[in-house]
């Protein structure tokens, strides 16, 4: 296992990626003969989807524009094809735990040549006035999806399942892995006893994105069919995870989350 620092060293973590695709700024090169080629410049670099890896990530969590906690996204090798993936945001400032922002979700997968088929899906959100659990089974064998737990009686109902059916998670491992300039991404999100067409477009080109002191050359991905909801990934060159993810509501920043460590094999 090896870390990656990508900020102060104070942090425990650091930028979800490793240094040279994370930091999108090469050190400066030592003294070279005068007949050595310069390094390509970033934009010249082929795009690189990131192979699926064990990592851990932590993100710097916003609310509404304000800091409100940390967020932690980590995805394990369980043995032979079957992968987790975990995420949990935890609010530790002003009302962000008040308003439900403690979340923790996971889904087991299994990776099939490349397709990541879920298994089984938790839920739990936190909160001082609200506390909920729920979970669910993908059954392949089956056909159908169920969740049960605290939910409304219609979204306890068994779900048919198509072939490449995600859960919220392994959205964003999908994205991460299909991502390409200038392309169009489409996927069917089933879970929590929903099911909802997604569908996402890539910028045709990659821009610096600013995420605490550090900049990165990164692509953006945005939800077109969200609605009043948006939401946008910022993915830079073969990392395995978004260095920033956005959610927002009605025009304005709701849940803003910004890469600041990360540790992986």
């Amino acid at each position: 296992m090896k870390t990656t620092p990508l900020s102060r060293p104070a942090l425990l973590l650091s930028a979800l990626l490793m240094l040279p695709a994370a930091a999108q700024q090469p050190a400066a090169p030592a003294p070279a003969a005068a007949t050595q080629a310069p390094p390509p410049a970033l934009s010249e670099l082929p795009w690189e989807a990131p192979a699926l890896q064990p990592f851990t990530a932590t993100y710097q969590a916003f609310y509404k524009g304000k800091e409100a906690g940390d967020a932690v996204m980590t995805v394990t090798h369980t043995g032979g094809a079957q992968w987790r993936v975990d995420m949990q945001v935890i609010g530790r400032r002003g009302f962000a735990s008040v308003l439900g922002l403690n979340l923790e979700q996971s889904t087991v997968f299994e990776n099939r040549g490349g397709q990541y088929v879920p298994l089984s899906q938790s839920t739990v959100r936190k909160g001082l006035f609200l506390g909920k659990k729920v979970t669910g089974t993908y059954d392949w064998q089956a056909g159908t999806a169920r969740w049960q737990g605290d939910l409304k009686k219609e979204r306890t109902q068994p779900i048919p399942l198509q072939p490449g059916d995600q859960s919220a998670l392994l959205l964003n491992l999908a994205l991460m892995r299909d991502a390409r300039p200038g392309q169009s991404l489409h996927y069917r999100y089933v879970d929590v006893g929903r099911v909802r067409q997604h569908d996402y477009q890539a910028a045709a080109e990659t821009e610096n994105v600013a995420v605490g002191e550090l900049s990165y050359n990164a692509l953006r991905v945005h939800r077109t069919n969200g609605g009043n909801d948006e939401t946008i990934l910022w993915i830079a060159n073969g990392v395995p995870t978004p260095v920033r993810i956005l959610q927002r509501e009605d025009g304005e920043d709701r849940i803003d989350l910004r890469l600041i460590e990360y540790q992986g094999v």
